[in-house]
């Protein structure tokens, strides 16, 4: 495919916007491939991804952002995120001792599904370094002790490791340690997690034994973006399964990982694409 830009913007709500932004692109020699819009009446917001070609658009590459800044931030009161289809997204997988959702995202990503980089995989422990070998990508563990005490010690190496990698943003699949704050302002909306239920329901440790103990009918994953609240992060993707008063809490935990797998590769997706905007706590997600 052709090199393209991809706009993300979003704006209180006013006429002649994608009038505005569609003129700009198309006098400019753009070839528009991709438009979806949205407008969130509740909060009277405007919500828009635009892609085009770059083969005969007039502006430099490193110039567009400033016009766009120049011609409609201020005017609209706009907030814009622009994105080049070259420049692949390069992605960092944290990881524990659960081996299901990295083998998925690795499995995904040979296939071609994932138009990014992985330059390395991140844990607390060695168990899954044999299948960061089986992929050939470099496997770093950092262990952190029982009362946290190198907590902070362990996070300044993995961002050493992070910038010096160039890493655009993080998956946490099923890495089971809280991420610090610190962390997450270097990366804002742009750590994944899977949480094994359907949130807001059954929040932190062991979901399917709640859900087990409260006796529902359904369970569900959930991918969100990491915030400074525990698991309760803007929601990127979620799924469920019906389950019967015959489950266990280890079948449910076996069901569960499927649900885990596809959230997560959903979320990812999205992520790459660059089809999810954030605003306030919540997602728009272009189709």
């Amino acid at each position: 495919m052709n090199k393209t830009a991809i706009l993300l913007l979003h704006c209180p709500d006013q006429p002649g916007i994608i009038s505005e932004v569609t003129k700009f692109i198309t006098d400019n020699q753009g070839n528009i491939v991709y438009l979806d819009q949205y407008v969130d009446k509740e909060d009277s917001m405007f919500f828009m991804r635009i892609e085009w070609s770059l083969d005969h658009f007039l502006i430099p590459q490193d110039k567009i952002k400033e016009y766009i800044n120049t011609l409609y931030a201020q005017r609209y009161q706009m907030t814009c995120n622009l994105y080049f289809s070259d420049q692949r997204p390069r992605m960092a997988i944290f990881v524990s001792k659960m081996s299901h959702c990295l083998y998925d995202l690795l499995a995904r990503w040979k296939a071609g599904e994932f138009e990014c980089d992985i330059p390395c995989i991140v844990s607390n422990h060695e168990d899954l370094r044999y299948v960061a070998e089986q992929f050939d990508i470099p496997y770093y563990v950092w262990s952190i002790k029982k009362d946290h005490s190198n907590k902070a010690e362990v996070e300044a190496a993995e961002m050493e490791l992070l910038k010096k990698e160039k890493v655009t943003f993080i998956v946490l699949a099923r890495y089971m340690q809280i991420i610090s704050d610190d962390m997450i302002e270097q990366y804002p909306n742009h750590i994944i997690n899977i949480h094994h239920s359907f949130l807001p329901a059954f929040i932190g440790a062991r979901p399917y034994h709640q859900a087990y103990e409260r006796g529902v009918k359904i369970i569900g994953a959930t991918s969100h973006y990491v915030t400074a609240d525990l698991d309760a992060g803007p929601i990127i993707e979620q799924d469920v399964a019906r389950i019967t008063h015959k489950d266990t809490p280890e079948s449910l935990v076996l069901k569960g990982k499927d649900l885990e797998k596809i959230v997560l590769s959903r979320a990812v997706s999205k992520h790459i694409e660059r089809k999810i905007l954030t605003f306030h706590n919540k997602t728009i997600i272009f189709s």
